[in-house]
């Protein structure tokens, strides 16, 4: 199961935006900056110690729910789960400072759509904004901070679809394939989805060696 985790980038990233958006959902997303300890620094980001711990239990909690409380006891370690969760957020950070240098925005309308398709705030396939502001209110979040955080995960949406947007396969990354076609066309997306994965971490990567990160590790250690 372990192995199967590592192989699933993808999966682990679709969990950590869950965690995102269940912070803000939530009420969990804020921290008081003022007597926060610093855990990592990126640019003029910074990422707190209260910040990382609280998107760790809940990245763990889910991992537990997903397999039924069947996790062995050292999967976390196993799995290096400290370090792909500091790592995302690390990343979102520096999508973010990327994203404000290529002049990538979202716009009033781009999240107003985002919003009223929300399922959670809908009713019979129809948003409703009764259903919108007493969700947030029943979960003590102000609409101005739900809607900062939101547009905050459409940016980071917009400039990785932009990275992966210019990945394609060439001949040499899909010779030899199968004679059935629905085998085939798997092979092909898995293949396209792992070049563009590794196209975001080589951008990421680099974006971070001009942006003076700075990690300090023993604070999670």
């Amino acid at each position: 199961m372990l192995e199967i985790m590592r192989k699933h980038a993808k999966f682990f990233y679709f969990l950590f935006v869950i965690v995102i958006i269940s912070f803000v959902f939530w009420g969990v997303g804020t921290v008081d900056k003022s007597t926060s300890v610093g855990l990592a620094e990126i640019g003029d980001q910074k990422i707190s110690v209260e910040e990382y711990w609280r998107t760790y239990e809940r990245i763990r909690n889910i991992y537990r729910e997903s397999a039924k409380g069947q996790l062995p006891e050292d999967f976390e370690k196993k799995l290096k789960l400290k370090e792909l969760v500091l790592n995302n957020l690390v990343e979102d950070k520096v999508l973010m400072i990327s994203a404000k240098q290529m002049g990538i925005t979202v716009t009033d309308d781009e999240l107003q759509n985002a919003i009223t398709s929300d399922p959670n705030f809908m009713r019979d396939g129809v948003f409703r904004k009764d259903i919108y502001f007493r969700t947030l209110d029943l979960n003590r979040i102000t609409p101005e901070f739900f809607e900062a955080s939101m547009r905050q995960q459409l940016i980071i949406g917009k400039i990785k679809g932009l990275i992966e947007s210019v990945v394609d396969l060439g001949p040499s990354d899909i010779r030899d394939l199968p004679a059935d076609k629905q085998k085939a066309e798997e092979i092909v997306k898995a293949a396209l989805e792992s070049k563009r994965a590794a196209a975001l971490k080589s951008f990421v990567e680099a974006a971070k060696q001009k942006m003076n990160v700075k990690i300090k590790m023993e604070l999670i250690s």
